[in-house]
Order: structure tokens, then sequence, then C-alpha cells
């Protein structure tokens, strides 16, 4: 075989149909919400802080994690065929394990952006300029590519002993290493390793930054002035929980060799949870957001509403 066999969620079709169902449904949801807000972002003059030119970055980048995986999964079921070409199951790993490092520089970045926010409002605007931030979303894209290239070589040069029937709905690296021969994966588990370690200072940077947030926040005398502080970060932190928790249980469960249906599931709600969940959260503790896409809502209605009385006077409806 030159591919492999992407085994997907269920032998039985009907169970299968379910669940691409429910991905079809995260899907356009996050597609939905992510373009929204990218399009009120970049639309409303309001929302040119760094605050919310990162959030267009990451919004951008949920539609490029939410892509990888799912539209291959829904094509595989319509079409009743798990094949996968080696070059296609490559490229998939690199751009989940890219997607995935760039996510969390950028959600370390925008820790850093409220830190200075809050802690240090006097100096932001010199801090935080247009430079600084362009420079690090430029950086935050780049420290993807290390992590992509040395997971991606490292599984794909092991040898595969074992049948190349993947169980899973896309090519996870921790399953196609079940395929390797016995003490043949030592490369890709140290690259696991140092990853994690990276990944770990990512969030003690995170931690620092929110433990002095919180401290800076509750010493306000003003109760306006910790709402309004607490309105910007608290839904960047949710992200960075919600991330970081379906990442870690992910990836430091025990992986059996049969995975279970509930092993199914949370693969799922790791892949897709995450960039369908993150404009929800933004749109509903963010009330310039909310008030943003009422306006583009209410343009058009307004077009639609202009385009139908031009065509009714034209054909006299």
């Amino acid at each position: 075989m030159s591919g492999f066999v992407l085994m997907g969620f269920s032998a039985n079709p009907e169970v299968e149909i379910l669940y691409t169902s429910l991905f079809l449904v995260f899907y356009l949801l996050s597609l939905t919400g992510n373009i929204l807000i990218i399009t009120t972002t970049f639309m409303d003059d309001n929302f040119n802080s760094p605050m919310y030119f990162f959030l267009k970055h990451l919004s951008f980048l949920d539609l490029c994690y939410i892509s990888v995986t799912v539209p291959r999964s829904i094509y595989n079921t319509f079409m009743q065929s798990g094949n996968i070409s080696l070059w296609e199951c490559i490229v998939q790993c690199f751009a989940f394990i890219f997607c995935g490092a760039v996510e969390l520089a950028m959600l370390t970045l925008m820790s850093y952006d409220r830190y200075v926010a809050i802690c240090l409002p006097l100096h932001y605007d010199i801090i935080m300029n247009v430079r600084t931030c362009v420079h690090g979303v430029v950086s935050a894209w780049a420290s993807g590519v290390i992590p992509g290239v040395m997971h991606t070589a490292a599984t794909f040069s092991i040898n595969f002993c074992q049948p190349r029937i993947i169980q899973q709905f896309f090519c996870d690296i921790p399953q196609i290493l079940k395929l390797s021969c016995s003490n043949d994966d030592l490369a890709e588990v140290c690259v696991t390793v140092f990853m994690a370690f990276l990944s770990f200072l990512c969030f003690i940077f995170i931690v620092f930054s929110y433990v002095h947030i919180f401290a800076s926040v509750l010493k306000m005398p003003s109760v306006e002035g910790r709402a309004k502080a607490f309105s910007t970060c608290l839904p960047h932190l949710a992200v960075v929980i919600l991330f970081m928790s379906t990442s870690f249980f992910e990836y430091f469960k025990p992986h059996s060799y049969s995975p279970t249906a509930f092993d199914m599931f949370l693969s799922m709600i790791y892949t897709v949870v995450p960039p369908t969940f993150n404009p929800i959260i933004y749109s509903l503790r963010n009330k310039a957001i909310k008030s943003a896409v009422k306006k583009v809502f209410q343009r058009r209605k307004e077009v639609f509403t202009s385009l139908c009385s031009l065509l009714g006077d034209k054909f006299n409806i």
C-alpha cells in the first residue's frame, strides 16, 4: 500500500452518518462564526486596536485548523472510502501540528497584549505599536513551521510493520506511531517531549500574565473599570482553557489500539470544539462585537430590502 486507510468513527453506516452530520453542523457553525468576526472587525473602524488585530488572525487560524480534518472526514463518509494517499496524510499531519502550534503562540501573544493593556496602560500605545503587533503575528505564524516539520519528519521516517490502517478519522500522529516497528519511534518521542516543554513554557507565561492581570484588576477602585477589564480578559482566558484542556487531555490520555466510541468522541471534541466555540465565546462576552455584529446584520437586511424593492419596481411586482 502506498497510503493509509482511515477507519472513521464506526463500521456501522448509520452511526458514521450521525457523526458526520454532527461534524457538518460544527463545521458550518465554525465557518459562520469565524467569518463573521473577521468581517465585523475588518469593516468597523472601531476595531483597529491590537486586541482585535490578533482576534482576526485567531479567527482565520481557527478556520484553517478545523478545515484540516473535518472536510476530508465528511468527504470520506459520503464517498464511502477511507483511503488517503501517503502525501495527503503527510500534508494533513503537518497542517494539523502547524495550526495547533500557531494557535498556542497566538494565544500567548494575546495574553501578553492583555497584560500590557491592564498592568501597563500608560505604556500600552508605545509597547503595542503597529510594528510590534505585525512582528508578533508573523512570529506566531512562523513558529508553527518548526514543530510541523519536526513532527512530520519524525513520524514518517519510521518503518511501518503493521497494516496501514489508522484507527481515527484523520491522520493522527499517535495512531500512526502504533503502526511502527518496535522501538522505531524514538525520534518522535524526543520531538514530542521537546515540544511539550515549549508548550509548558507558553502555559507558564499565560498563567504569569493572568496572575498579574487579576491582581491589577482587583485593585481598581471603580466597579465599572473592573467590569470592563474582565469583559476583555475573560473571553481570551476561556479560549485558552478550552484549547489547552482539550489538547492536553487528548495527547496525554492513554491511547488504546482499538479506540472506543468515547475515544473517538474525545478526538472530535479536540479537533472541532475550540475553533467552533471560540467565536461564540468572544461574541457573547464582548459587547462591542455583539453591537457590531447586529449592525452588520442590519446593513444586510437594509441592502436586501432595497434590492427587493428595486426588483419589485422593475418587474411591477
